[in-house]
This record gives structure tokens, C-alpha cells and sequence, in this order.
């Protein structure tokens, strides 16, 4: 018994042992990448494993390349592009890729790219294949006042050397929209336009809009021009109507001014009035005063009489619809 439990023991730990060992030592790995062509050793797998660099990303991708001929890709630089946190195989893909393309990328400019976060491999697909984007309706007005809304497919094509640094497609898209907004507001009259779309897209390529971007722009083509408001006639009719309104306000305020002039007025013709009364109520005491200190006689007075009752007499005949026939 204690011989077959030793037996059992033994066999379990060189089970165990082969299985560290396969895994460490992927030795079929190791034969794959032997006929391949590709050299490398076990020993520098081991070390891959214990770095915890997966063997079988390098190891394929260092097949990919040497089949595809390219001379510049090692293993210490893919380990290391690993290491950083970029993407092995669109990395080697991108440069398959590039060399059967004639397109001229390295291996370093492929991991700047990679790392900094743009897709390598869809770069080199747009340098072989154009990319159409489509803008979005562009609103602008002719010098005549009629709007306009043109839609445009832009072209383009990735620019390798720019992909590091360069802007991207929301920038493109914004210089094309400024562009076809400058082009139609320098526009005498928004029938030229419609006449001459391709004077648009003429007048956008020449601006050079594509410098310090990711890509190069191939060609601009106006797909659809709608015609939109009349702003001129608009603006024109606001223009009016805000004079008609300011003309309002100032009469209006005219009208407050006279208003309250008129109230003025009144309040000093009821004050002078007031003055009056006052007076006339103190002159039978003024009156009677002047008879007790001898300055006014009863012939005095009969005159005063005879002066107030001419007076009416005078102001009743030039009344309207006055008569002078003598009262009974």
C-alpha cells in the first residue's frame, strides 16, 4: 500500500510539474514559430510569461510580419508596446497593410498613433479607401436677403504623418460649414448660387481647409441647395415694426407730457381761482373799513355800483344770442 500510495504522489507531481512546465514553456508555440521562420527561444517565452506579456499576441504577430517581409519589427519593441497599453495586432495589421499599399508608415510612427489613441489599422484602410462624411445643413444668407441651405459630401483621406497631433473630422466638418458660409454671404444674388453650385465648392478648396488635421480632403460636392427664408424682407419688417413701436412710445409719451401739462394747468386756474374768492370775501370787510376811516364816500361808492352794473351790462351784450331789449 505505501508503495502505491508513493507511486500515486509521484505521478501527481510530475503531472503538476509538466503542467507549470507546458505553461511557461508553450512549446508548441515555440515549434509554430520555428517553421514559421521566426527565431526565437524557449527560454525568452519563459521570460514572457513570468513578465506576463502574452506569448501568443508576440508570437503571431511577430509570424505576420516576418511573413509579410517586414524587417523593422522585433519582439523587445512589441513586448514593450504592450507594456505601454497599445494594441499589438492593429498595430502589425497596419503595417501589413501600409506595405502592400505603398504607403509609407514605421513601426514607430504606427505605435505613436496607436498609443495615442486614433485606430491604425482603419487609418491605413481610409489612406487606400476615401472616407465620405456627410456636413450637416449649412444655413447662410446671399447679399441679396434670400437664405439658403446647402448640404455637401466632403472626401477625404487620412493623413499619416497628421494623425498624431492632428484635429479630426468635427473639425474638417466645421471649416467646410464656415467655408460654404463665407462662399454664399460673398454671393451677389442667391440665383448664382443655384445656378453655380460648384463655384462653392471651387472657393472651399482653394481656402486650404484640410492644414493641421488628420486628413486631406479630396474633393467638396454640394449635394442639395434649398432655398429658406426671405432675411431681407424679414429683418426689413422687424425694422419697421421697431420704428412703429418707438413712434408709439413717443407719443405716447407726448400725450403723458400734455396730460399732465393740462393738469398743471387746472390745478393754478383752481388755485387762482381759490385767490379770487379769498379776495372778494375780504372786500365788503375792506369796503366797510374804508367807510369808517373816511377814505371812500357814499358817492364813491354809488360810482363803484354804477362801474360794476355798465360791466355786466357790456359783457351780457357780447354774449352770443345776447339781447339788448330793456327788462320790464
Amino acid at each position: 500500500m505505501e508503495i502505491e500510495f508513493s507511486v500515486v504522489v509521484i505521478a501527481f507531481v510530475a503531472i503538476v510539474i509538466l503542467m507549470v512546465f507546458f505553461y511557461y514553456a508553450p512549446v508548441f508555440l515555440w515549434f509554430s514559430a520555428r517553421v514559421s521562420g521566426v527565431r526565437i527561444s524557449l527560454v525568452q517565452m519563459v521570460l514572457m510569461r513570468i513578465r506576463k506579456v502574452p506569448t501568443t499576441t508576440i508570437v503571431r504577430a511577430m509570424i505576420e510580419a516576418h511573413k509579410a517581409g517586414l524587417q523593422d519589427v522585433n519582439r523587445d519593441d512589441l513586448e514593450a508596446h504592450y507594456l505601454a497599453g497599445g494594441n499589438v495586432e492593429k498595430v502589425v495589421h497596419a503595417l501589413v497593410s501600409a506595405a502592400k499599399a505603398n504607403i509609407e508608415l514605421g513601426f514607430k510612427m504606427a505605435t505613436a498613433i496607436d498609443l495615442a489613441g486614433r485606430d491604425v489599422f482603419q487609418a491605413v484602410q481610409m489612406s487606400v479607401n476615401p472616407k465620405v462624411i456627410d456636413t450637416p445643413p449649412v444655413t447662410a444668407v446671399a447679399k441679396d436677403g434670400i437664405q439658403l441651405i446647402a448640404k455637401a459630401r466632403v472626401t477625404v483621406r487620412a493623413n499619416i504623418r497628421q494623425l498624431v497631433g492632428g484635429a479630426g473630422e468635427d473639425t474638417v466638418l466645421a471649416r467646410v460649414g464656415e467655408g460654404i458660409v463665407s462662399s454664399i454671404g460673398s454671393s451677389v444674388s442667391h440665383k448664382e448660387v443655384l445656378e453655380n453650385p460648384d463655384s462653392i465648392s471651387k472657393l472651399v478648396l482653394r481656402k486650404g481647409l484640410d492644414s493641421g488635421t488628420a486628413f486631406e480632403i479630396l474633393s467638396i460636392d454640394i449635394a442639395d441647395i434649398d432655398i429658406g427664408k426671405n432675411i431681407g424682407a424679414t429683418l426689413q419688417i422687424d425694422q419697421a415694426q421697431a420704428d412703429k413701436n418707438i413712434a408709439q412710445a413717443k407719443a405716447e409719451e407726448r400725450r403723458a407730457m400734455a396730460i399732465a401739462l393740462e393738469q398743471e394747468m387746472k390745478a393754478k386756474a383752481q388755485e387762482a381761482r381759490a385767490r379770487v374768492i379769498e379776495a372778494e370775501a375780504e372786500l365788503p370787510l375792506a369796503m366797510a373799513e374804508a367807510f369808517r376811516s373816511g377814505n371812500l364816500g357814499i358817492m364813491d361808492y354809488y360810482k363803484l355800483k354804477n362801474i360794476e352794473a355798465d360791466t355786466t351790462m357790456r359783457e351780457t351784450i357780447a354774449r352770443p344770442g345776447a339781447t339788448t331789449a330793456p327788462k320790464k
